[in-house]
């Protein structure tokens, strides 16, 4: 089958990356992308997943609304004694012997 050259552009340090590593695999570069596009062909999909990771924004927000979640259910609660927590305390304590 005829082959036909193809160029890509990739940062320097994530080539040499790229290339040591598909030398410890056995392969050359090419190789490995030549696999790629087999497996793309054959599955007629990428095969991996691709997707976006949380922003720092986004995992901020999540822990505010946690907090106030917090906040909202503690105020809901009936205020223990010393007492009563120091009972609750036991109780686990308790729980986790019997256990072991």
């Amino acid at each position: 089958m005829p082959q036909t050259p193809m160029t890509i552009r990739i940062d320097s340090q994530q080539k040499a990356k790229f290339d040591s590593l598909c030398e410890q695999f056995g392969m050359s570069a090419n190789t490995a992308i030549n696999i790629f596009v087999r497996q793309v062909i054959r599955l007629r999909r990428i095969p991996f997943i691709i997707s976006a990771t949380e922003t720092d924004e986004d995992i901020r927000a999540k822990a505010i609304q946690t907090i106030r979640e917090i906040r909202e259910d503690a105020k809901n609660r009936p205020e223990m004694t010393l007492e009563e927590i120091n009972a609750e305390i036991n109780a686990v304590r308790e729980a986790r012997r019997q256990t072991v």
